[in-house]
């Protein structure tokens, strides 16, 4: 008879492992200058190997505990006694290790046909003189399926947009209807079906025209969202919906068109003006709302953006932003090499380890983009 098997997790005893390098100082017989030998290639004046610092590094990023806390854990769990400074420069360090893999993964992303694209607001101080005018900051992320690219950047522009996604970039871009997106022609845009849906639901909540311009056009959202599932489940060929598709869309933009005809003033602020105004900024870029119903790849929603973004926001509530552009520095590269190897299911303390020894010893550092591509 096959026995009950029953196993029990256990983790040894930890205790940190000392290595003591003696350099030794001798004086020239000729002249009495006094000469030191160097440390060996790889070994850290800062005192602390490179597990040690990534696993610094991991706690004070993703797992967003203050420089306080990751001294406490630092005794409590492996007996070694770190000091607030060293926190700070170790970040540094690890933070410098893993800025050339960060560029190399935001060419990556730029080189995608599709990329999502999403900011939250993320404030940064002026500790080392990076943000003397107080701008507030702000989280973007660019989401591919396997490589992910944050950045904090003191500006919600066009100007800012276009760095990170690339002026010249030809693919198509799911996001928001931000305006900082509007240099990116409309065919190669998806604007995202959740947030628009809010703003229908919006108008649905109001009274009189609007209420009725709102139940309108969400009665074909839901439709256009329950044949997409079918399209996604396989119970209805992309073909079907591209023709099923085609009157809805129609009836869509009959009634944006009607409410849009509505006269306002041009300073009215009564709830069918925000209405009014609403469907008259979503025809102009009508085309958008529907790449997706073609184009095999495209989401109707920006969800992988804004699931990315969930850990950034948690941390700014958490910490409310940095401190500094250096700190900026640190929590986007986290950011983007955290999501990026969960992505492609690698172990995130191994990289940050093997980034951290590469910089030490002057080799190529680990590469964030998925192994084929390297």
């Amino acid at each position: 008879k096959r026995p009950h098997r029953h196993q029990e997790i256990e983790l040894p005893p930890v205790e940190p492992m000392v290595i003591e390098y003696r350099l030794h100082e001798l004086s020239c017989d000729a002249c009495g200058q006094m000469t030191r030998a160097s440390l060996p290639t790889g070994v850290s004046p800062l005192g602390y190997g490179e597990r040690l610092s990534a696993i610094v590094s991991l706690l004070s990023g993703p797992y967003r505990h203050s420089y306080r806390q990751v001294c406490a854990l630092m005794q409590d769990l492996f007996g070694v006694s770190v000091s607030r400074g060293s926190v700070g420069r170790l970040r540094d360090e690890m933070s410098a290790a893993l800025s050339a893999p960060v560029v190399a993964a935001k060419d990556y992303v730029q080189s995608q046909p599709i990329i999502h694209s999403d900011e939250t607001s993320f404030p940064q101080g002026n500790r080392d003189g990076g943000n003397p005018n107080r701008t507030k900051g702000w989280m973007w992320v660019l989401v591919t399926p396997l490589v992910s690219f944050f950045d904090v950047v003191l500006s919600r522009s066009q100007k800012t947009a276009k760095a990170l996604i690339g002026e010249t970039y030809r693919g198509i871009v799911t996001s928001d209807r931000c305006s900082a997106y509007g240099w990116i022609a409309v065919e190669k845009q998806q604007v995202c079906w959740a947030h628009l849906k809010r703003d229908l639901t919006a108008m649905a909540e109001r009274m009189g025209a609007s209420h009725e311009i709102g139940e309108a056009l969400l009665r074909r959202q839901r439709r256009l969202f329950r044949w997409w599932h079918r399209v996604r489940d396989g119970t209805l060929s992309r073909e079907q919906f591209i023709r099923q598709v085609i009157h809805l869309r129609q009836g869509f933009k009959a009634t944006l068109d009607e409410a849009a005809a509505l006269p306002i003033a041009s300073d009215e602020k009564s709830p069918l003006a925000k209405t009014v105004r609403t469907c008259r900024r979503l025809i102009k870029g009508e085309p958008a709302l529907w790449t997706f119903v073609s184009t095999i790849g495209v989401e109707p929603t920006n969800n992988a953006a804004e699931r990315a973004l969930r850990t950034a926001v948690i941390w700014r509530k958490t910490s409310f932003g940095t401190q500094s552009q250096r700190g900026s520095q640190f929590v986007s590269r986290l950011m983007t090499v955290t999501t990026s190897l969960k992505a492609q299911g690698r172990n995130i303390l191994d990289f940050l380890a093997h980034a951290c020894l590469a910089a030490r010893t002057g080799k190529e550092p680990p590469s964030l983009l998925p192994q084929q591509h390297h």
